[in-house]
């Protein structure tokens, strides 16, 4: 296979990588601004492909049309529940009206959340366009192709899925399934970049590989105490005002806020140790930069009452930290 060819296929696989980090961002202001909802169905918008921009252009019974369209895709989604033996699941998400409760039509909200969906879509190009690209090494490079097969069912997976975090009405643990399939994608991306990448691997001491997979477990572990934060955020945001969240979550935001001190140690102590790899130096410097971003973010958070703007922010360093950090542990080899 010709060296051009390799190239290409790795300048659209570095370009879909930062793509997807974008659309998480783009994801991450749709959560801060309230705006999951802003279009009730899937993968229209207000059973439009341009939403409307006045409700005047809706019809005066359009609450209770959308809410029996989710009522229905519910009843679906309960069944398949209902076959992996989540019966519970599937029995809660059927019995809670909450679920169907409709919002307010805002046109801002509207827009942002089918901004949201313009730029998955073009995820979602970008991911087809690699596979298909990817078929031409099927012969020479299997692992090229079957990664991008990964990824793009993976991606239409998770189209699929925010159909349903919608159909539920951003029910938390939608959502955070919903992230972690982000996440999954990001992980096949780098692995796939790190497969065409030209980069030589780098040989270190079991101790030093075992090292960078603590840091990828105690930013895992982070992040998911983040979403539990963030769940219990959205429970207070219905009832109360932004400057009243940080004064009421419990114990999962202290937990998440004195963890974050284990993050960083962690991850500097490995940042100490890989600076003095020449090949690792530049990667081990972004990462610990990433780590000491997501912290300040995190302080900013906890300390000036969840601004809306930082939120997205916060959400977007901890990917890429991620990808950084699977970038260096596929690099390095142990001895």
């Amino acid at each position: 296979m010709n060296n051009t060819a390799i190239r290409g296929f790795r300048r659209l696989c570095r370009s879909t990588l930062i793509a997807v980090y974008f659309l998480i961002l783009v994801g991450g202001i749709v959560r801060s601004t309230g705006s999951g909802m802003g279009c009730p169905d899937w993968p229209k918008c207000f059973g439009s492909f341009i939403p409307p921009t006045s409700v005047d252009q809706l019809p005066s019974n359009y609450k209770e049309n959308y809410a029996a369209f989710r009522a229905k895709k519910n009843q679906k989604f309960a069944s398949y529940l209902q076959m992996l033996g989540m019966n519970s699941t599937a029995d809660k998400i059927l019995s809670d009206q909450s679920i169907l409760n409709e919002t307010e039509f805002n046109p801002v909200k509207t827009w942002i959340e089918y901004l949201n969906r313009l730029v998955g879509v073009a995820i979602g190009i970008f991911i087809a366009l690699l596979f298909f690209r990817s078929i031409k090494f099927r012969k020479d490079y299997p692992i090229l192709f079957w990664l991008s097969l990964a990824t793009l069912v993976s991606v239409v997976f998770q189209g699929w899925f925010g159909s349903i975090v919608v159909s539920t009405n951003l029910t938390t643990w939608t959502i955070t399934i919903h992230f972690v399939l982000a996440l999954v994608i990001v992980a096949l991306l780098v692995f796939l970049l790190h497969k065409i990448d030209d980069s030589e691997d780098v040989y270190v001491s079991l101790v030093m590989r075992g090292l960078l997979l603590a840091c990828i477990s105690v930013l895992l572990v982070q992040i998911f105490l983040g979403t539990e934060v963030r769940a219990a955020i959205d429970v207070l945001s219905v009832s109360l005002p932004r400057i009243e969240w940080i004064g009421e979550l419990g114990d999962e935001f202290v937990v998440h806020r004195l963890f974050s001190w284990v993050v960083l140690f962690v991850n500097g102590f490995f940042f100490w140790h890989a600076r003095k790899t020449i090949a690792l130096k530049a990667l081990s410097i972004t990462l610990f930069l990433l780590i000491l971003s997501s912290f300040a973010t995190g302080v900013l958070l906890s300390w000036f009452n969840v601004p809306a703007a930082v939120q997205p922010v916060h959400l977007t360093i901890a990917t890429v930290t991620i990808g950084v950090q699977l970038t260096l542990f596929f690099r390095m080899k142990s001895v």
